[in-house]
């Protein structure tokens, strides 16, 4: 057993990933022929059931149900509101499973008109699902159209599927209309130029309908009973997450083949620092139903004992290119397994902590991504579920919708040395019935809104601490989370400041700052210091080798503790981080009782001139605290702009969620994008910089190759006090 990052069956499927890229490559001469081959070939999945028969792991939510079909087949299942068809089949998202009046295909436009007819024969099996046949082959763009009608009700989806499961429901209609009705005729000419390309160096962009036409069902979005499909479209808008998602895809299909680009390495490995802040709101004790919810995740390793032996899982993501037949595919998956802590706060200011969650898995299903101008990986997301209590009184199915992600990638195309992300993605935590070998779904026990940051930094197969930190400085910032204390339950805590490393001594110099709520619900803002020294120590990876066993390596894992270093099985006291291979970048999950749990970003001071123009992209996340609300703000791909060495602009966007205390209401992900703001801006050659706007103000550093600023976010809104953390990472010219 490899146990680097654990080959087992979570990380086989990036083998399967691999192997299906490869296959698009291989065996049919290149191009789009090999491509499309791979695409109808027969199916020989079992057959699939209704999403709510049985929750499985490891899969996303969408229920494939793409068993027994021939070359070139779909199968079209027909969803509709409750409201529509109250006696239809249950099904996910409060959905009906009916049997259309009428199925018909077309090809159209940005018009949505009906232009022309397609060539196709379809039949009607027993379950009252259509299949339908494409003579031509199956659609690969947005230009064909499956049309159902269900009484009054008209829905349409996109021919172009990955799993050739067509599901025509609320969710495939608003994507009809507001990625494809949304674009100019100019361009969906040039989505259609990507499509029909046939040069010898495809447009791998036109996959990204196939991607968005399936992950738009794994949204765990619940459609209420009482709305019609109109309503549901309009729900949906309202969701700022998902309403997001769909444009970014329909953004990312625009790009052309002279935008893509791969890493020239055949694979890379990272280390995954991992920090997720959430808002939400629970369900699962009476007492507390409807309250909202604090939570933060924090990475986490993982031994896995099975007949095979132990193996060990170190949150990471690997990349793997491909160019084969100048087929340019950059491939991605991840496995992070996380703890997570919980604060659930009542209406009547009464406070409930727990930190006996079972340990958990943030795994991403295996994908291609378009890597744009050698420094942003742009991708849609999908996050696989997962289960835990199996065998116990309460067993849980987690669900995590997808994402847009527009990720850093530093450090050169060779191998790239940091891939660096900030995104968001909402789920639940469902109640799970054991029948008959299956889980069955229940009652909803939370919904969760989670903003996540991402740092993945290269593993280096013999990382040497001493000669990669020892006698350098760093600019450092944090910020983590205390949950559950007598007299202040929830603590946000931030530090600026920086490091020097001497051997193994690191000499901490932080100036801080913690929002805070007391247990009468009263908010505060402390300031303070956090001057210390730990002791920095590498932390070894357990990896099994055919003639030895299981050995240890140093790759670039760290410890930072108190006095002593910590073994490579104990935890350490106060964080386990990773480090870039030259040590320029270094990020830790901050896990003490006296700072919280956390993430901390350690960079070299830059010694350089700073940045006076640039385009970054700004991502991270806020925690808002009033007397009266709750509010998790997450920095979603916004935009600031350095226009000299006095100036900046920030065109902000964020999606809030709100708790209203007193009214125990959580809102739903709602997408807020102010006025641009300007900003005064001031940087220094040690690294540090700061920008100032009215209320606003973000202080931090910026990284020696101008590429990344690493910023504390301090805000005031009425009566509303905000303290979070940000990155802002370069953009293309």
């Amino acid at each position: 057993m490899d146990n680097l990052f654990l080959q087992t069956t979570r990380r086989a499927l990036l083998a399967l990933s691999t192997a299906s890229v490869l296959a698009l490559a291989s065996g049919c001469g290149g191009g789009d022929d090999a491509i499309e081959e791979a695409r109808d070939s027969e199916n020989s999945f079992p057959p699939a059931k209704n999403a709510n028969d049985d929750f499985t792991s490891g899969t996303t939510g969408d229920s494939s149900n793409s068993s027994d079909l021939e070359r070139n087949e779909v199968r079209v299942t027909m969803e509709v509101p409750e409201s529509v068809a109250p006696n239809g089949e249950a099904t996910r998202r409060n959905l009906r499973i009916v049997e259309p009046d009428t199925v018909t295909v077309y090809r159209t436009d940005q018009s949505l008109r009906h232009l022309a007819s397609v060539d196709t024969r379809s039949r009607t099996e027993d379950t009252g699902r259509t299949v339908i046949n494409f003579e031509g082959g199956l659609p690969l763009g947005p230009d064909v159209i499956i049309e159902a009608t269900y009484g009054n009700t008209r829905l349409r989806a996109l021919a172009a599927d990955a799993d050739r499961d067509v599901k025509v429901n609320p969710f495939s209609e608003y994507l009809v209309v507001n990625a494809l009705g949304n674009y100019t005729s100019g361009e969906f000419s040039r989505v259609m130029d990507c499509v029909n390309d046939t040069s010898s160096t495809l447009c791998l962009n036109k996959y990204v309908w196939s991607t968005l036409a399936d992950q738009v069902h794994d949204f765990e979005i619940d459609i209420p009973g009482n709305l019609g499909a109109q309503g549901a479209l309009t729900l949906l808008e309202e969701r700022g997450d998902f309403a997001g998602y769909v444009a970014s895809m329909a953004e990312l299909a625009l790009l052309g083949e002279d935008s893509s680009g791969k890493i020239e390495a055949s694979s890379a490995d990272y280390h995954s620092v991992f920090w997720g802040i959430e808002l939400g709101q629970t369900f699962r004790e009476p007492s507390l139903a409807g309250s909202g919810q604090w939570g933060v995740r924090l990475a986490r390793e993982e031994t896995v004992t099975d007949e095979n032996g132990t193996g060990y899982v170190y949150p990471g993501l690997t990349l793997t290119s491909f160019d084969a037949f100048n087929i340019k595919v950059t491939s991605l998956a991840s496995d992070i397994p996380y703890d997570r802590k919980t604060l659930v706060h009542r209406n009547d200011n009464e406070f409930f902590d727990r930190a006996d969650w079972d340990l958990n898995t943030h795994s991403s299903s295996p994908g291609a991504a378009t890597l744009k101008d050698d420094i942003r990986l742009l991708a849609g997301r999908a996050l696989f579920q997962s289960i835990t209590g199996r065998g116990s009184s309460e067993i849980i199915g987690w669900t995590r919708n997808p994402y847009h992600l527009d990720a850093y990638v530093g450090g050169g195309s060779e191998q790239p040395d940091r891939v660096l992300s900030g995104y968001f993605t909402a789920g639940k935590a469902i109640e799970l019935r054991s029948e008959g070998g299956e889980l069955k779904r229940e009652r909803t026990l939370e919904n969760h809104y989670l903003s996540v940051f991402e740092l993945n930094v290269l593993r280096a197969e013999e990382f040497d601490r001493q000669e990669s930190l020892d006698g350098k400085n760093y600019n450092v910032v944090y910020l983590a989370t205390r949950m559950g204390n007598e007299n202040q339950p929830m603590v946000a805590e931030s530090g600026i400041g920086d490091w020097q490393i001497s051997g193994q001594t690191v000499t901490q110099t932080t100036t801080t700052v913690a929002l805070q709520r007391d247990n009468t619900g009263t908010i505060s803002l402390v300031p303070g210091t956090r001057d210390t020294s730990w002791v920095i120590s590498e932390r070894p990876s357990r990896v099994w080798d055919p003639n030895s066993g299981n050995r240890l390596v140093s790759n670039g894992r760290l410890n930072l503790d108190t006095n002593t270093a910590s073994g490579p099985d104990e935890i350490p006291d106060i964080a386990i981080g990773a480090s870039t291979p030259d040590g320029s970048l270094l990020g830790f999950n901050l896990d003490t009782n006296a700072i919280g749990d956390g993430l901390l970003v350690a960079a070299e001071r830059a010694n350089a001139s700073p940045p006076t123009s640039g385009r970054y992209r700004l991502q991270g996340a806020s925690l808002g605290m009033s007397q009266a609300s709750n509010r998790l703000a997450h920095i979603d791909n916004a935009l600031l702009v350095i226009e000299s060495s006095g100036s900046a602009r920030l065109e902000g966007r964020r999606l809030d969620v709100t708790h209203q205390v007193n009214a125990e209401t959580v809102s739903v992900p709602r997408t807020v994008a102010p006025a641009g703001v300007s900003l005064t801006y001031s940087a220094n050659a040690d690294g540090t910089a700061t920008f100032t706007g009215g209320s606003l103000t973000m202080n931090g550093f910026f990284t020696r190759d101008q590429g990344q600023f690493f910023l504390q976010l301090r805000d005031t809104n009425d009566q509303e006090e905000v303290l979070g953390l940000v990155m802002a990472t370069r953009l293309p010219d």
